[in-house]
């Protein structure tokens, strides 16, 4: 598979490890954001750093990349530790061996980065797409993760569908069952699914998330909502891409978006 890198500024400078670590943990609000994934530092590699990799997903092809391309840590949406570690061996043993073996940092943010709201996945998005009034929307686990808006102008599906495909690349499913003019919408990055029926109670004319499901083709067209899948990989680079962008300003060194697609 190709793995496509999208770079910052290049810079010599180095930070320590545990300053990035603490400015991350901060700034996403890692020990507040109940979650399933394990976030925050899961494997500890060399104390300085000078280019940091950023990947959707934690997998040994992203460090590998990281690796050749000379980075010290990797920070990856979804990481490598959900609920603990019940054992150490075959891909997670591979894994954890690279990353200690090469002295690279793994760092994860899933929730946090998902409802960052300004960093996050579903905050760039809505900020691509030229949302405005912002408001918080989707409740998982006790907190709003996504948000919903206004277009400055009613907007068709198909013009949303190919702005969304510009934007991030990723395959585009729609359920155009909504209105034709559509004002408000709402978006959860990834697997939002879950959020389509308070989306339809709204009477949100599009929702806008990742992965499709079944069972949402009758639940859309019975609300009278239109939908519009753009990838669960691919609605996830932008948070990825805006956390390399804000740890490169804050600290002058290099951030590489590793580029590793799934097929979902």
């Amino acid at each position: 598979m190709n793995v496509r890198v999208r770079r910052s500024a290049a810079s010599k400078n180095k930070v320590s490890r545990d300053a990035i670590v603490s400015l991350l943990d901060k700034t996403l609000r890692t020990a507040e954001i109940t979650d399933r994934s394990v976030n925050g530092l899961q494997v500890e590699g060399a104390a300085e750093v000078s280019k940091v990799g950023l990947a959707v997903d934690a997998c040994l092809e992203a460090y590998e990349k990281a690796h050749a391309l000379g980075c010290q840590m990797v920070i990856a949406h979804h990481g490598m530790i959900w609920e603990g570690i019940k054992s150490v061996r075959g891909p997670i043993y591979r894994q954890i061996e690279f990353l200690i073996k090469n002295g690279i940092n793994l760092y994860a943010s899933h929730l946090p980065l998902d409802l960052h709201p300004t960093l996050g996945n579903n905050a760039q998005i809505a900020k691509i797409l030229g949302l405005r009034e912002l408001r918080p929307f989707g409740v998982y686990h006790g907190a709003y993760i996504g948000f919903e808006g206004v277009f400055p102008r009613p907007v068709t599906v198909k013009s949303v569908s190919d702005a969304v495909k510009k934007a991030f690349g990723g395959p585009i499913t729609t359920l155009p069952f909504g209105p034709q003019k559509i004002k408000r919408a709402a978006i959860i990055s990834g697997g939002g699914t879950a959020a389509l029926p308070e989306a339809v109670e709204k009477k949100i004319d599009l929702f806008i998330t990742g992965e499709p499901d079944h069972s949402n083709h009758h639940l859309a067209q019975e609300g009278k909502i239109n939908v519009v899948y753009g990838g669960h990989y691919h609605t996830e680079k932008p948070g990825v891409i805006a956390l390399g962008d804000f740890l490169s300003k804050k600290f002058g060194i290099e951030s590489i978006f590793l580029d590793v697609p799934t097929l979902v």
